[in-house]
């Protein structure tokens, strides 16, 4: 019995322990799968990963636009900046000033010519510190003095780069806008306000030297981020009023005879509604454009930059200044429109294989849409070139990947901007506008999600004539109402699909459709051509990816004249 006993309880023993072994194989294999799982879904984070696949739907109102933008929307800027002008220990403007920028070089001039046409803002934060230059008098160069306002001493313009200047940009077909110097007259307050009435001798020079040489300028600005508290320093919302009316007689004098006079923009700023209400109040006839500047992702210096990029709800902050400054000049009545007028998004220069590379799309594309929703009607990027944060490349002029982007908005999106909603995940952000010189809409949709791949039903809504509510999905019609429905054709439509080079985020190479997008030997843009797909079919937008697709024979009452 005893024997029995001890035969037993060591077999329960034994079982115990296998039961014990198996336990800790288990937990070690679960853990080993939670710890590879962890680190996929990292590395999906940045490269895309395990493909889910969800849908949603993408609701449309066709009824009425909600916005319109300029024909010519997309912007981009030319700086001052000197190639010793450096941030964080890095200096990244090389020859891109628009001092030294070599005019010869064919891929910039193809580049602004492929836009036909391209607006191009000259100006930035040096350009309160520059003269022009006159006959007999000197004109000094930019040089690095710590001292100074923003770290260099006063600069000038010869008139020789100035027709070499213009004489570059009628060839490329560019639309100029310049910024003038709001500071030249005043004297800096103990408060470190600039404070006095503005000396305009030096911008009428330029202006009658421009008209005498048959140079046309699409518009003049006045200073750079001086409005509100400033950057380095600021001007009363009262006497930069004066200042604009004064502007605008000056413009009306000189190109008096001149069936198109240029445009007056202000105040070339970061947005403060206070500030903005009581210059715009008191410029109801001077002012034709109002300028900010967006920088919301904060300094380039900072390593979140790509997680604030990624996060639908720090991008839905970004609307906060289009909404204020849409309320403002409806308030106000004034006829001036909103523009954005310099847009780099992290300030100091950007940051190096983020905003000059794939990702940094995904912001600039997000806020081209949100930017015109609230009827904004031009959008100059910071930069066309210099900087981490240039359109093109630095050192070798080869377009960076937000080049392409905005080469297919400027193409693709027309001027009626259309209320869109997505139903089915935060990650994707819609916007849709009547398509551009043809018939039906162009959507533009952006995954910010690197595991999961979403398919997007398409869904338009307007009311008819008779205030029938009509609601097209697909390849069927649904009627809300007395009106019997009716099928829509059956057809194609033509997509872009814009992703990374082996999915890196950081990637300054950008494929279409799956073929990498590059500049032929002689310097010349690729064509973008689509690919077609059935109508029937949902838009696949792969993970960290960007799809705009044209949808010609979706018909809605807001586009029912080809833009």
């Amino acid at each position: 019995m005893a024997t029995l006993n001890a035969d037993r309880e060591t077999n329960t023993r034994h079982c115990f322990y296998q039961m014990g072994s198996l336990f800790a194989v288990c937990v070690f294999c679960a853990c080993f799968y939670w710890l590879s799982a962890t680190s996929k879904s990292a590395a999906s984070q940045r490269t895309g990963g395990p493909r889910n696949i969800v849908e949603g739907t993408v609701f449309i109102n066709g009824t009425a636009p909600i916005g319109t933008t300029d024909h010519d929307f997309i912007c981009a800027t030319l700086d001052w900046w000197p190639p010793d002008k450096c941030d964080y220990g890095t200096c990244s403007w090389g020859k891109a000033s628009f001092l030294n920028l070599d005019l010869t070089n064919p891929i910039l001039l193809n580049a602004i010519k492929a836009f036909s046409p391209l607006k191009i803002r000259m100006g930035g934060t040096l350009q309160d510190k520059v003269t022009y230059e006159r006959l007999g008098e000197p004109c000094p160069t930019f040089v690095k003095s710590s001292p100074e306002m923003f770290g260099f001493s006063q600069g000038c313009l010869p008139m020789s780069r100035w027709d070499e200047l213009n004489n570059f940009f009628k060839q490329a077909g560019a639309v100029v806008l310049f910024g003038l110097n709001a500071l030249s007259g005043r004297t800096t307050a103990a408060d470190g306000s600039a404070v006095g009435a503005w000396n305009s001798s030096d911008a009428e020079f330029l202006m009658r030297y421009s008209v005498n040489k048959g140079y046309t300028i699409h518009g003049w600005e006045l200073g750079n981020e001086v409005s509100g508290k400033g950057i380095g320093t600021r001007i009363a919302a009262d006497q930069y009023a004066s200042d604009i009316n004064n502007l605008q007689m000056i413009v009306q004098t000189i190109y008096a005879g001149f069936e198109v006079k240029p445009l007056v923009l202000a105040p070339g700023g970061f947005f403060d509604a206070n500030w903005f209400t009581q210059f715009i109040n008191k410029t109801p006839r001077s002012l034709q454009v109002v300028t900010h500047h967006i920088y919301n992702l904060g300094p380039g210096v900072d390593d979140h930059l790509i997680d604030k990029i990624l996060n639908p709800s720090y991008l839905d902050g970004g609307s906060q200044p289009f909404r204020s400054l849409q309320g403002i000049l409806k308030t106000s009545g004034t006829p001036a429109v909103a523009w954005v007028g310099e847009a780099g998004g992290a300030y100091n220069s950007g940051h190096n294989r983020v905003t000059n590379a794939f990702v940094f799309s995904f912001w600039y594309l997000d806020q081209l849409g949100m930017a015109s929703s609230y009827d904004t009607k031009t959008y100059c990027r910071q930069t066309l070139i210099g900087g981490n944060y240039g359109l093109l490349n630095t050192g070798t002029f080869v377009p960076n990947p937000d080049y392409y982007s905005a080469l297919l908005w400027h193409r693709l999106m027309g001027r009626n901007v259309l209320s869109t909603t997505f139903s089915g995940t935060n990650n994707i952000r819609a916007y849709a506008h009547c398509a551009k010189a043809s018939k039906g809409i162009t959507l533009l949709l952006i995954n910010l999600d690197g595991n999961t791949t979403v398919e997007v039903h398409v869904s338009t809504e307007n009311v008819t004539g008779n205030g029938t509510l009509v609601t097209q999905q697909q390849n069927q019609t649904k009627f809300s109402g007395m009106s019997k429905g009716s099928n829509i054709d059956v057809s194609t439509r033509e997509e872009y699909h814009l992703t990374a080079l082996n999915g890196d985020l950081h990637s300054q190479t950008v494929l279409l459709n799956g073929n990498i997008l590059s500049v032929n030997s002689s310097g010349s843009v690729p064509p973008l051509e689509p690919i077609e797909t059935s109508q029937s079919d949902p838009i696949t937008v792969a993970p960290f990816s960007i799809v705009f697709a044209h949808i010609a024979n979706s018909t809605v009452p807001a586009c029912e004249y080809v833009d």
